[in-house]
């Protein structure tokens, strides 16, 4: 009974992570289909792009619980399984970044893939979901990280890294079980294959950077003073 109820939790994680947030507030804000806009995720930065910084701010904290409301489902039908609670949220950014929801098809109406986001917001919700007060550390590093580099794959990347971070360090002083550590390697590996072309930008120098940060705005500074 066990094991059903772990798969049960897993499972529903996925679909929960799989809800496309993005999507439906940036339709019912614009009409859009963000799917058609700039890098085409569905996630925080492209609903900024897409709607303005309110949609953006709107789908960030809607997709952390996503991925907080993997946890919660797992704790609740696995209470004694940590293992279970470390895999739920992973399976919440799995589904964030490739939702059974937006299937992508071919000319044949075959599927050739899932669509989505990134999962930085989700990979921010897991984390707090396995252990309140990380956020505490997380969100405030992942917020500077943001809007001081400006750069959203970065961001999200470093996100999953603070977790691994403030894991390791809750695990050591016996706060929280070590398996919580594996959360956070796991989400930065979901992560860095989500983002294989923003990486590839990123070494090329071609990434994009986001105006609502320092970075963006000392941008725009620069080409204002070349255009003069």
């Amino acid at each position: 009974m066990q094991i059903v109820l772990a798969i049960l939790a897993v499972v529903l994680a996925y679909v929960i992570g799989s809800v496309p947030v993005g999507l439906l507030i940036v339709k019912i804000v614009t009409g859009k289909d963000i799917r058609e806009v700039e890098s085409g995720r569905t996630g925080g930065t492209n609903a900024m792009r897409a709607a303005g910084f309110w949609a953006g701010f709107a789908t960030a904290m809607l997709d952390i619980v996503k991925g907080a409301a993997g946890v919660w489902v797992a704790r609740w039908l696995t209470p004694d399984l940590p293992v279970v609670h470390m895999i739920a949220p992973l399976a919440a950014i799995l589904g964030h970044n490739h939702s059974i929801f937006l299937p992508e098809r071919d000319e044949n109406g075959r599927i050739i893939r899932l669509r989505g986001g990134a999962g930085g917001a989700p990979s921010v919700g897991g984390a707090m979901g396995l252990y309140l007060p990380s956020i505490l550390i997380v969100l405030p590093l992942g917020m500077l990280t943001f809007f001081s580099i400006g750069i959203a794959s970065v961001t999200t990347m470093a996100v999953a890294l603070y977790s691994t971070l403030a894991f390791a360090y809750y695990a050591s002083q016996g706060i929280i079980p070590w398996a919580y550590v594996l959360y956070g390697v796991g989400a930065e590996i979901l992560l860095v294959l989500a983002l294989r072309p923003n990486i590839k930008r990123l070494f090329e120098g071609n990434e994009r950077v986001v105006k609502y940060s320092l970075n963006g705005w000392l941008r725009k500074r620069k080409e204002e003073k070349a255009a003069k």
